[in-house]
């Protein structure tokens, strides 16, 4: 199963471009940076992940997603390769499936954080599920 879910803000507007086919495609990219939840010292807190749409999902993308919202995107992993000047090139994109909003438009236009009954995984209580001989498995 190849199933990537991510939660992020985007580092920049997307960009659209179309396929060169007999009935042109929407190919749209742009970058989203997701937040991690454990950080070692002296590491980054944040992945950046390169994000690819094609047709109706990517000019929705196009037209609704701007540089610092926070969105969703649920898709798959696809690792692309090339060669140039002799040396072989890497790259893995997120294909989009579904994007959503992640905040409100209101939130996203006063510059205000998403909604204030989030709770971050420190602050969420552990359940007691007792001793493993009372699992079901």
């Amino acid at each position: 199963m190849n199933k990537v879910i991510l939660m992020g803000r985007l580092t920049r507007d997307p960009e659209v471009r179309y396929s060169q086919s007999a009935n042109p495609v929407a190919v749209v990219r742009y970058g989203l940076a997701v937040r991690k939840q454990f950080v070692k010292q002296g590491e980054p807190d944040v992945d950046f992940f390169n994000i690819v749409a094609f047709g109706k999902a990517g000019e929705f993308a196009e037209k609704f997603f701007r540089k610092g919202q926070m969105v969703s995107v649920v898709g798959r992993l696809q690792t692309n390769r090339w060669d140039k000047d002799g040396i072989t090139h890497t790259s893995v994109d997120v294909v989009v499936e579904e994007q959503h909003f992640a905040e409100s438009k209101k939130s996203v236009e006063e510059g205000t954080p998403t909604s204030s009954n989030t709770q971050t995984l420190s602050e969420c209580p552990t359940p007691d599920i007792g001793e493993d001989d009372d699992l079901p498995f």
